[in-house]
């Protein structure tokens, strides 16, 4: 089983999001992957959340409810419990679109020693409509210190070894310990992207990029301040430059002018493709 169905661990952090929360536990649970380890880390909820958790337990690996100190530690217990061969983590209000487990196996077997694999997105409202799509390409390290992130975790998988190299997230940090994290691996790692709809980042009002923007931005420039200057400018456009080319060669140029144009409006991050 492990050589076609590599085993997958994927750790859900939650804290009182029962109102998605179910949502979540089913697009894990029912990729019908047969070699899967699901892990809740639950933060001491009081939604109704456990109650959620208990219908599923009998299909989770593991799952806890207890105080901890925030999303970034809830993954890392999470992630040091883990033991498949490729590990990511799903936010509790966040989504997998069917078969992406099964896709992400085929591309780790055609792509051996690859240690990062990242898929596009979709952003959804609460109701699960989808309000744009996100699109990448195979990331790089000086890319993403350009324009932030260029991958997400709602569609991102890697390899649970290079946690022996690289650590684990930065606890220190509550909003952009994503970005730290994958700005440490991509500068380890090259990534190999995948053309298909993985996952999908929900926003809503209780959503900390929505309801703490400013508190979000000032952490990302610190951390990407971390990394050294910013590139001179030429270098930052050549970079850019190189990005939209490789989207305008996976056929999507529509998507290229819909970003210059919504750039143009002064719109940036999520608001910007």
């Amino acid at each position: 089983m492990s050589r076609d169905f590599p085993k997958i661990s994927v750790v859900t952090p939650s804290f009182n999001q029962s109102e998605f929360l179910e949502r979540t536990i089913k697009s894990v649970l029912d990729q019908g992957y047969p070699n899967l380890e699901y892990i809740i880390i639950d933060g001491g909820s009081t939604d109704g959340s456990v109650d959620i958790i208990r219908k599923y337990q009998s299909q989770l690996a593991y799952w806890v409810s207890e105080s901890d100190n925030g999303q970034s530690h809830a993954i890392n217990k999470g992630l040091r419990r883990a033991t498949g061969d490729w590990v990511a983590w799903q936010n509790s209000d966040d989504i997998y679109y069917p078969g992406v487990f099964s896709n992400l196996a085929h591309v780790a077997g055609k792509n051996p020693g690859t240690k990062l694999i990242v898929g596009n997105m979709m952003l959804i409202d609460p109701n699960d409509r989808i309000l744009r799509d996100i699109r990448y390409v195979r990331p790089s390290h000086k890319a993403m210190l350009v324009e932030g992130m260029l991958l997400a975790n709602q569609a991102t998988f890697w390899h649970r070894d290079v946690h022996q190299e690289i650590g684990w997230m930065d606890e220190d940090l509550h909003f952009s310990f994503d970005y730290e994290w994958f700005l440490r691996l991509t500068k380890c790692y090259e990534g190999v992207h995948v053309n298909r709809f993985w996952g999908a980042l929900r926003l809503h009002g209780e959503a900390k990029l929505c309801k703490w923007p400013e508190k979000s931005a000032l952490e990302h420039t610190t951390v990407r301040l971390c990394y050294g200057p910013e590139l001179p400018l030429w270098e930052a456009g050549l970079y850019r430059a190189y990005r939209l080319a490789q989207l305008v060669a996976n056929g999507e140029m529509r998507y290229v002018i819909r970003g210059i144009l919504r750039r143009l409006k002064g719109k940036q991050g999520y608001d910007s493709y």
